[in-house]
């Protein structure tokens, strides 16, 4: 559990550190002598790129760690995105290199976005497959622990350097937390080289149940569940990038905030998170994942308009409850959201189908949705339209959730809840099998 929440934090503070850029430095470094508009278009754009990556990532390592294992593909992923952050710390501008500053941006963001893609699936699963099935929503909710601890401490590292770099943080401050991810990837690789393989793929492996072509196969017999788990994140990824980066936008040039105290008011939120986030999961052993999730999908909703009609007050109280209270209902979803996606899947399919599932929902939410709102905010001036742009996603999500199909049944030995031993489980199909 440890291995699996210490690397999937490193990893997610490579992945917001760009989020975070990408609204503040980015648009002037990358792509100057644009309109405001237009740079911050550009920036949220190549972000989006590390969106539509992750699905590829997810097919590439889903498939290796179905085949191979889960361990061995985590160390891969985590190498591929700290190597790529920290070349982005290393990368001159526009005014240097020209066109190529922008174009190096994309491909090390592809790069970031494909270990990223793969990250998630065998994290996931690692951690579930060590723990006992009555407590999966708990044991899979501490990798969920990385975005608000990779959240916490990119955000962290940016502030820090915000207010030492001082005017200098645009030229130089902001190289500093990238090149930082050098650190952590290895205390991260120290971390996971010293854990075992996941007892549920050696028992795949010794009952010969590898599929030879993991991810076709998903495809082929468990459409359903795939289309399901990615649309069932529309309410929780799509808000999410939307209370972290464009609302960085949205608070400095709309509203007027400063930069500082926006941060600052992200980072009391990410620290709730780490409360948050594993007690919705422990909720959803208890009560069932379905109920927290769509309970989650409704107050993100209800939050829709009083969001942004909290932050135009510039009340800096107020300010605070809304990013806080944003967070707080993402962590709803985002606590019980591995178990309720990885239990869909039987155990040689699920990094693949898990994965993709998962990560389908980068193209569909996270990467178009700062794209999306700066647009609408661009076009109408007001907020409006962003609240029903939520809104629309979190109905979209609830369609889903209640289509979901129910958890699939098939077990292993190692996943019951007693010691491993020779049980048989029925798959989908009926038939009485070793998993």
């Amino acid at each position: 559990m440890i291995a699996s929440t210490v690397g999937t934090a490193i990893e997610w503070y490579d992945f917001f550190l760009y989020g975070t850029a990408a609204a503040l430095v980015f648009p002037d470094l990358f792509f100057p002598g644009h309109t405001p508009y237009v740079g911050a278009l550009a920036s949220f754009g190549t972000q989006a790129v590390g969106f539509a990556a992750r699905p590829v990532g997810a097919a590439i390592f889903g498939h290796i760690g179905d085949r191979v294992g889960r361990k061995a593909t985590l160390v891969v992923t985590l190498l591929m995105m700290g190597i790529s952050t920290f070349l982005m710390g290393l990368l001159p501008g526009y005014s240097t290199l020209g066109i190529a500053a922008p174009v190096l941006l994309v491909l090390l963001r592809i790069i970031q976005g494909i270990g990223v893609g793969g990250e998630w699936g065998g994290s996931v699963l690692l951690s579930m497959e060590w723990g006992e099935r009555r407590r999966r929503g708990f044991m899979t909710s501490w990798p969920q622990l990385g975005v608000p601890l990779g959240l916490l401490a990119s955000t962290g590292m940016v502030n820090l350097m915000d207010s030492t770099a001082g005017d200098d943080f645009d030229s130089w401050g902001w190289r500093v937390p990238f090149l930082a991810s050098i650190v952590l990837v290895g205390i991260g690789l120290y971390v996971r080289l010293r854990v075992m393989e996941s007892p549920v793929f050696d028992e795949v492996k010794r009952t010969r149940a590898v599929v030879r072509m993991p991810v076709l196969q998903v495809l082929r017999e468990q459409p359903r569940e795939v289309l399901t788990s990615a649309f069932v994140r529309l309410s929780e990824q799509a808000p999410f990038y939307l209370f972290i980066t464009f609302v960085l936008t949205y608070g400095t040039e709309q509203v007027g905030l400063s930069r500082q105290d926006l941060l600052d008011d992200t980072m009391v939120a990410a620290a709730i998170g780490l409360v948050g986030v594993p007690f919705w999961g422990y909720v959803s052993d208890l009560v069932g994942r379905r109920l927290v999730y769509g309970a989650g999908i409704v107050c993100v909703g209800a939050f829709a308009f009083p969001y942004f009609s909290l932050l135009d007050t510039a009340d800096s109280g107020l300010v605070l409850l809304a990013i806080v209270l944003s967070l707080f209902f993402h962590d709803m979803q985002y606590g019980p959201q591995a178990a309720l996606i990885a239990e869909g899947f039987e155990a040689n399919l699920r990094y693949s189908g898990a994965g993709l599932g998962y990560q389908l929902a980068s193209v569909i939410a996270g990467g178009p949705a700062p794209l999306i709102a700066a647009a609408i905010l661009e076009d109408t001036g007001s907020s409006t339209g962003i609240s029903w742009y939520i809104l629309g996603c979190c109905v979209a999500a609830l369609i889903a959730l209640v289509m979901m199909p129910k958890p699939h049944l098939m077990t292993l030995p190692q996943e019951d809840d007693g010691p491993a031993g020779t049980d048989t489980a029925t798959s989908s199909g009926g038939t009485p099998e070793k998993a």
